[in-house]
C-alpha cells in the first residue's frame, strides 16, 4: 500500500468515526498516525544481531544476572490498542555476558510489533537463549492491557503476568531464585 493510500484510509477512518478529517485539529492527524504506527511497529525492521552489535563479552561468571523493571510498550494484535508494563530478565552465563544496555533494546525489538504478551515473553527468552547460549534464561513480563481497561470488561486494576523459562531456569531451585529477584523489584 502506498503512503498516499494509507493517508486516505486514515482520513476515511476519521470520517467513519463521525468527524470531519478537514477540521483544523485533524488536518495533520493522518500523517501523525502513520509516523506513530511506523515507530510502534519498528521492531519488524530490526534484528537482535544488529542491536547487539558485538556487545558480547568473554567473562568467567556462572551466577545469575538479573535486569529488572525494563519498561515496555506494545500493541495488542487483536485490537491494536496498547499494552505496557515491565519486563524482568535473568540468565546464568556460560562464558559470555551481554552489555546491560542491550536488554532494553532487545525488549523493544519484540515489543514494537503487533503482539500478544504470551508470545512476546517467549520470543524474548528464546532469542536470548540463542544469542547468549547461557546455562539458562528466565523472562517475566507484567502488563496492563488497554483492550481490557478501555473497552470490553473495563477493569482498570487487572494486569497479566507471563513467564518463559529456558535451560536451567526450568529447575525449581533456579526458577525460585529468579522469582525472588523479580518479587524484590516491586517498590
Amino acid at each position: 500500500m502506498t503512503k498516499t493510500a494509507l493517508l486516505k484510509n486514515i482520513q476515511d477512518l476519521i470520517h467513519h468515526c463521525g468527524d470531519d478529517p478537514r477540521r483544523d485539529g485533524l488536518l495533520k492527524t493522518p500523517e501523525r498516525v502513520v509516523k506513530s504506527l511506523e515507530f510502534l511497529t519498528s521492531g519488524y525492521s530490526k534484528s537482535v544481531d544488529e542491536v547487539i552489535n558485538g556487545a558480547l563479552f568473554d567473562v568467567v561468571y556462572d551466577d545469575m544476572i538479573v535486569v529488572r523493571n525494563i519498561e515496555f510498550y506494545s500493541l495488542c494484535e487483536h485490537h491494536m490498542l496498547p499494552f505496557y508494563g515491565t519486563c524482568h530478565i535473568g540468565y546464568i552465563p556460560d562464558q559470555k555476558i551481554l552489555g546491560l544496555s542491550k536488554f532494553p533494546r532487545i525488549v523493544d525489538i519484540f515489543a514494537r510489533r503487533l503482539q500478544v504478551q504470551e508470545r512476546l515473553t517467549h520470543e524474548l527468552a528464546q532469542s536470548l537463549q540463542e544469542v547468549l547460549s547461557p546455562l539458562g534464561v528466565g523472562v517475566v513480563m507484567e502488563g496492563y492491557h488497554l483492550c481490557m481497561m478501555m473497552r470490553g470488561v473495563e477493569k482498570q486494576q487487572s494486569f497479566t503476568t507471563t513467564s518463559s523459562m529456558q535451560g536451567c531456569f526450568r529447575t525449581t531451585e533456579t526458577r525460585m531464585e529468579f522469582m525472588s529477584h523479580v518479587r524484590s523489584a516491586k517498590p
